[in-house]
């Protein structure tokens, strides 16, 4: 069996939150009968005060240069979280050492591209939850995934393809519950090793994909390092992180 191919890809309503005032209602003691309230008298917020909330009501504005350019792939909204659910790969030291060795080779068809920070394998879309909803999505996740057993993947899937649908099916099912967009038709299941702004398939796809999967089926033992055993499945929403141990 020769080492996981390589392949070249691009990425793809709210509630409103509030309180409930204190109103007033006729009898309620509020004032004395007969006698007519005081209006409200309002004061104006003087501009020091209004400046040091820039933007309160439209959400902190999304500055995608702190992000490598990358742009949200939805706006940012107060009590949003924005939600995803993956499977972890816990990159081993050849691993690295085959990145190091692939990753130049593509920058010099693709010299913006840049190594990912951590890797994963997707089981679906980036969604947005409410905070309220995070706890029961999650205790809804694990009830799906607590009858699965672990597996091997490596770069791209090329055994197992089945089983990892059966993941993504119990996945969409927790998805459709909450009124959630659902994984991709035909998913390809994959491990990213790198990134960059824009839409760089013609430069990557061809001559430079055959080369970079030349140096990976020639790397010594690349069938082996490239394997991964799956222990959990994780849930990321906003900066919180939850596990699903896999049997």
């Amino acid at each position: 069996m020769s080492a996981a191919p390589l392949v070249g890809y691009s990425s793809s309503g709210s509630e409103d939150e509030s309180e409930d005032g204190m109103r007033t209602r006729p009898g309620d003691g509020s004032h004395r009968s007969g006698q007519t309230p005081l209006p409200r008298q309002r004061f104006p917020v003087p501009d020091s005060v209004l400046n040091m909330f820039p933007g309160t009501e439209e959400g902190p504005e999304d500055d995608s240069a702190k992000h490598g350019g990358r742009v949200r792939t939805f706006p940012h909204e107060r009590g949003n979280w924005a939600t995803h659910i993956y499977i972890p790969y816990e990159a081993k030291e050849e691993f690295l050492d085959l990145l190091d060795v692939l990753l130049p080779h593509a920058q010099t068809y693709v010299p913006r591209l840049v190594r990912m920070e951590a890797f994963h394998l997707s089981l679906s879309q980036s969604v947005v939850l409410r905070h309220h909803w995070i706890l029961p999505f999650v205790q809804a996740l694990k009830a799906r995934m607590a009858s699965f057993q672990r597996t091997f993947i490596g770069l791209e899937v090329t055994s197992g393809h089945a089983q990892f649908l059966d993941l993504v099916s119990e996945v969409d099912r927790v998805m459709e519950e909450f009124n959630l967009t659902t994984f991709y038709q035909d998913p390809s299941f994959h491990l990213s090793l790198a990134w960059c702004v824009g839409d760089a398939r013609l430069q990557l796809e061809g001559q430079c994909l055959q080369e970079l999967q030349a140096i990976v089926d020639g790397f010594e033992d690349a069938e082996v390092l490239l394997r991964m055993h799956t222990e959990q499945v994780r849930c990321k929403s906003g900066n919180k992180f939850f596990s699903m141990p896999l049997k």
